[in-house]
């Protein structure tokens, strides 16, 4: 085969490659049917997601937990650990949303911590909230 035999395989071969590149990707998601919308999000909320519930915190479709905090002021953090970012407090007596309970660092024997759902997502010691009723799920 000749040099530009190959050459215009090659160039015909880039062109192709680019244009599917460039190609828009069609999907059947139903944006424009109002009929169907409800008929979705129901079969989407009995489906399970092969890659779990984390990071999609939907409380509507979840049950949320309670609990009551016993320290006199419960640092509430980014990261299940006692070195990330406090992003708020809650204080002695207060009942809080759980939505559900993970291992972390170690916090005077107990390393469960719990992620709240009040006002903001954060991390809060289970050391320090007493559970009202079941225990959170795992997360």
């Amino acid at each position: 085969m000749s040099l530009r035999s190959r050459l215009s395989i090659t160039v015909a071969a880039g062109a192709l490659v680019a244009a599917a590149a460039v190609s828009p990707a069609v999907a059947n998601d139903d944006w424009n049917n109002s009929q169907g919308d409800s008929q979705n999000e129901s079969q989407s909320n009995s489906q399970s997601d092969s890659r779990g519930d984390w990071g999609q915190h939907h409380q509507s479709s979840q049950r949320l937990y309670k609990g009551v905090v016993t320290a006199s002021t419960l640092r509430l953090r980014s990261k299940p650990t006692t070195g990330s970012q406090v992003i708020r407090y809650a204080y002695q007596g207060e009942i809080v949303s759980i939505f559900c309970k993970t291992g972390g660092q170690n916090v005077d024997g107990n390393h469960l911590w719990y992620l709240l759902t009040d006002g903001t997502w954060a991390w809060g010691a289970a050391r320090y909230i007493d559970n009202i009723g079941p225990a959170p799920r795992w997360c």
